[in-house]
C-alpha cells in the first residue's frame, strides 16, 4: 500500500511575555547615567576651583599669610586728584554728559519741587526765628539731600530716572576706557555705543538692592526697638545692636564687591552672575582696603554737594527776602541737578579707576 504524504501541521508562534526594547529608549537610559556623572565632574571642579581662588574657609582660622594680598595705590587724596584730572582731560566731553543728564533728567522726570522747597523755607522762618541764616540753609539742605523735594514724582518718572543713571554711568565707564586707550571719543559715540550691557548692569544693580535688604531690615529693627522702648533693657539693648551691625555688616561685605561687579558687567560678552564672581574674586584679600575707598568716594562728594548747595541756598534765600517777585525762579532745585548729574559721573569714573588699580595689581588671592 501506498503511504499517504505526510502534511505538516501549521504551527502557532507564541508570542514572547517581553516587548522589543526600541533603540532610543536603549540610548535614553545609556545616556541618563552618563549626564549625571557629567553633571557631577562639573560641579566638583567647580568647587575645587573656587576653594583655590578663595583661601578663607567658615568657622575656620585664617592665617595672615593665607589672606594678605598687595594692592599698590596712591594715597586718599593722590587718588582722587587723579580721578579729577582724568575728568578735566576731557572737560569737554564730560561737560556735554552732565549736561546732557540734566537736561534729560528735566524732560523725562523733572526738576526738585521749588513749590516745596517755598514752603519749607516759609515755614522754617516762622518757626525757627531764633535760628540763624546758616542754621536754616542747613536743615533745608539736608532735607534736599534726603529726597524731600521728590515726592511728587510718579512710578514712570522713577524708572524714567533709573534707566538714565544707567545709561549716564555706562557712557562714563565706556568713555573712560576709550580714554585710557588713548583716543578721544565724542559723546555721540559714548550714548550710541554704551548702551548694550544696559540690561546685564541693570541685572547686577538689582543684585545690588538685594544686598541692601540686610541694611533696611538692621534699620527697621533699630527703628522699632527705639520707638518701643526695647533699648531700655540692657540686655536686649545688646542683642538688637549684635542683629543690626551683623545685618549691616552682610550688606556692606557684598555690596563692596557688587560695586566692582557694576564695571566688570560691561566688558563684551560678560554676564551679570559671571561679573559678581570675578568681582569677588578681585577683591578677595583686600575687601576692607577697596571699602575703605569707596566711602573716602562717599565722603567727597558730600562734602563737595555741601561746600556747593550750602551757600547757593544762602544766596538763593537772600535774594527772594530782597525779591519776592522771583519766588517761582527754580534755583536751587537746578543746581541740585547739576550736581547730582557731577556726583554721578565723578562716581562712576572713580569706581572705574579704582577698578583699573585693581587689576593692574593681579596679585593671586593666597
Amino acid at each position: 500500500m501506498r503511504s499517504m504524504p505526510r502534511t505538516k501541521t501549521p504551527t502557532k508562534k507564541v508570542r514572547s511575555a517581553t516587548k522589543p526594547v526600541r533603540q532610543n529608549q536603549v540610548s535614553v537610559k545609556a545616556e541618563t547615567p552618563q549626564i549625571k556623572q557629567n553633571f557631577l565632574q562639573k560641579t566638583k571642579r567647580r568647587y575645587t576651583e573656587y576653594l583655590k581662588r578663595r583661601p578663607h574657609r567658615s568657622f575656620q582660622r585664617t592665617r595672615r599669610r593665607d589672606y594678605v594680598r598687595s594692592l599698590e595705590m596712591p594715597g586718599y587724596f593722590a587718588f582722587s586728584a587723579y580721578v579729577i584730572r582724568t575728568l578735566l582731560s576731557q572737560k569737554r566731553l564730560f561737560g556735554l554728559m552732565m549736561l546732557f543728564y540734566v537736561v534729560a533728567g528735566i524732560v523725562l522726570v523733572g526738576l526738585a519741587s521749588q513749590d516745596t522747597y517755598s514752603q519749607l523755607s516759609s515755614l522754617l522762618d516762622q518757626t525757627a526765628s531764633n535760628w540763624d541764616a546758616v542754621g536754616k540753609a542747613g536743615l533745608l539742605l539736608l532735607t534736599s539731600m534726603s529726597g524731600g523735594l521728590n515726592t511728587s514724582f510718579t512710578e514712570v518718572q522713577q524708572v524714567y530716572s533709573a534707566l538714565l543713571l544707567l545709561l549716564v554711568w555706562l557712557a562714563v565707564v565706556w568713555a573712560l576706557r576709550v580714554i585710557l586707550a588713548g583716543n578721544k571719543p565724542k559723546l555721540r559715540d559714548a550714548l550710541y555705543n554704551s548702551g548694550a550691557p544696559i540690561v546685564s548692569t541693570a541685572i547686577v544693580l538689582l543684585i545690588v538692592v538685594i544686598q541692601l535688604l540686610p541694611l533696611a531690615l538692621s534699620v527697621v529693627i533699630v527703628t522699632v526697638a527705639s520707638s518701643t522702648g526695647m533699648f531700655d533693657s540692657p540686655t536686649m539693648s545688646i542683642i538688637i545692636s549684635m542683629v543690626a551691625a551683623g545685618l549691616g555688616v552682610l550688606s556692606i561685605y557684598w555690596v563692596t564687591s557688587s560695586l566692582i561687579a557694576l564695571v566688570i558687567v560691561t566688558l563684551p560678552g560678560m554676564y551679570p552672575w559671571r561679573a559678581i564672581q570675578t568681582a569677588g574674586d578681585l577683591v578677595i584679600g583686600r575687601r576692607i582696603r577697596i571699602l575703605l575707598r569707596l566711602c573716602w568716594m562717599l565722603v567727597c562728594a558730600l562734602v563737595g554737594s555741601i561746600v556747593i548747595l550750602l551757600p547757593i541756598i544762602l544766596i538763593d534765600r537772600a535774594l527772594k527776602h530782597a525779591l519776592p517777585a522771583i519766588e517761582w525762579l527754580p534755583i536751587v532745585p537746578a543746581v541740585m541737578a547739576l550736581v547730582s548729574a557731577a556726583i554721578l559721573i565723578w562716581s562712576a569714573a572713580y569706581v572705574y579707576l579704582l577698578y583699573r588699580k585693581i587689576v593692574d595689581d593681579d596679585a593671586s588671592p593666597a
